[in-house]
């Protein structure tokens, strides 16, 4: 285990909460060395490790993908531009067959998020006590933490701050876009008169409000669930003897991969068919 700790239950816990920085009840500012210290600074915490990987991997992403433009060749293409190619025209022909408007920010929208969740989803298949070890020893040893106390979570995605995030950002391009497309008239009326006209208003209000506030709930959860259930399963094995960790954890491992390829593709199909929708004029 990556910390000694006197039960299963504190263990799983320990992997399961994040390296939180904030405002502590005494006014002083840190970071918390438990989870009840997390849970004390409020709304305004920052998950660090959140931030830092799905920082780094956003870095990684832009890095690759640039090498690969810098040293494109038609005669002699290197593995890195073969596959940069592939995703470019998977997300291509995957936004030609969705997007029904004419836009020329959906495609690298949906390019950035397909690979961006699948890199932070695929940190899920890391052995659950690498990371934290790490940390752990340069919290002790560089900045004079206490051994057991130093938290990373290096799941992005199965923190629901980053999905909830990451769609809001989404609802917010929906707003702009069926704001810019439709006009404020034409928003205000398509929530407003439909599906049942003028005469229920009140009643299409409610129900055209509804659906619109659930695309933003329904992606950040749908994600955030799938991949928090998968490290939870990751973690419990973690605790079996030596020989079951081995016997569960690399099939479960290669079912994962599913799952993180998977999501990360409806994230981005979800996204691309509520943009296409934003600019669908009724």
């Amino acid at each position: 285990m990556a910390i000694e700790s006197p039960t299963t239950s504190a263990y799983i816990q320990h992997h399961l909460q994040n390296l939180t920085f904030g405002q502590h009840p005494d006014g002083s500012w840190g970071i918390a060395h438990s989870a009840k210290a997390a849970s004390e600074m409020g709304f305004w915490a920052i998950h660090l490790d959140t931030m830092a990987i799905s920082i780094a991997l956003g870095v990684l992403f832009l890095w690759l993908f640039r090498m690969a433009a810098k040293k494109v060749s038609a005669d002699t293409p290197s593995g890195l531009q073969n596959f940069v190619e592939l995703m470019v025209e998977f997300v291509d022909g995957s936004v030609k067959e969705t997007f029904h408007g004419k836009n020329k920010v959906i495609a690298p929208l949906a390019l950035t998020i397909f690979v961006w969740v699948f890199l932070m989803n695929a940190m899920d298949l890391v052995p659950v006590d690498f990371l934290p070890v790490v940390a752990n020893w340069v919290g002790v040893n560089l900045f004079g933490a206490t051994d057991g106390h130093v938290y990373f979570k290096f799941v992005p995605t199965t923190d629901v701050n980053a999905t909830l995030g990451m769609s809001l950002s989404v609802f917010a391009l929906i707003i702009y876009y069926s704001i810019k497309v439709k006009g404020v008239s034409g928003f205000v009326g398509e929530l407003t008169l439909q599906p049942f006209g003028k005469w229920m208003i009140p009643f299409n209000l409610l129900l055209e409000g509804v659906g619109l506030l659930a695309k933003p709930v329904s992606l950040a959860l749908r994600l955030f669930g799938n991949l928090y259930a998968g490290e939870l399963i990751f973690i419990l094995i973690a605790v079996l003897p030596w020989g079951l960790q081995w016997a569960l954890s690399v099939p479960w491992a290669i079912f994962h991969i599913l799952i993180i390829v998977l999501q990360a593709f409806i994230f981005m199909m979800l996204t691309i068919v509520y943009l296409s929708m934003a600019h669908e004029e009724h």
